[in-house]
């Protein structure tokens, strides 16, 4: 498998993973069969985009993860008709308002995920950021845009990354709240058992993207 083009890593080279809530930092957590490449962090940054740009700043100014490689995972909503609670989003580039940023090793990710959930719809495209939750007409709006899934922190995680400097960055989500399967509230995600299934899963996939991102380029 070729490499993808992006910053050079090493070997053991960390690997930073952020989450908002603290259900999916428990869900990540619990995931952990499968052999990393280096050392591994789940960090919880708290909701929003200024919560995940302080704490991701502040993980990747330190010694520890000054190199580290980036996912910014948990849940989302969905955006497209059709989706359903449990399936996956692997963004091959975030949006927000300050623009867009590319994901390393989409396709990567989604020959990992496909192996480590068999059967699992995996959705592949631009995943876009909010400062709040979004509903109804709003979520048609994002959709015409050419986004799959929206969250609140991806974007803003995967920008402050690169701006601390260069990095592999991706992110990927699981859809909790779909167009027919619409939250009344975000707490409800406690709820979401397949979702938080589905994230309790993905672990081994992203020390394969790891991994991967580790071999010499050919």
């Amino acid at each position: 498998m070729e490499r993808p083009p992006g910053p050079s890593t090493g070997p053991g080279t960390p690997l930073l993973i952020a989450c908002a809530l603290s259900i999916e930092r428990l869900a990540l957590r619990g995931s952990g069969r499968g052999a990393a490449a280096g050392p591994v962090t789940v960090l919880r940054t708290g909701m929003g985009p200024r919560n995940a740009e302080r704490a991701v700043a502040r993980a990747l100014g330190g010694p520890r993860h000054g190199d580290a490689a980036v996912i910014a995972a948990g849940f989302c909503a969905g955006l497209t008709p059709g989706m359903n609670p449990g399936d996956l989003i692997v963004a091959d580039q975030t949006r927000d308002r300050h623009g867009a940023t590319p994901c390393t090793g989409t396709g990567l990710l989604v020959d990992a995920l496909a192996r480590t959930l068999p059967g699992r719809t995996v959705h592949t495209g631009p995943l876009t950021g909010s400062d709040h939750v979004v509903r109804g007409q709003e979520r048609s709006a994002l959709r015409a845009t050419g986004a799959l899934a929206v969250d609140m922190e991806s974007a803003a995680t995967l920008r402050c990354a690169l701006a601390t400097g260069p990095r592999p960055v991706a992110a990927v989500r699981v859809v909790v709240d779909a167009p027919e399967h619409e939250l009344v509230r975000i707490g409800t995600v406690r709820g979401g058992i397949s979702a938080f299934r589905v994230l309790r899963a993905v672990l081994p996939a992203f020390y394969e993207w790891h991994r991967s991102l580790l071999l010499p380029r050919r």
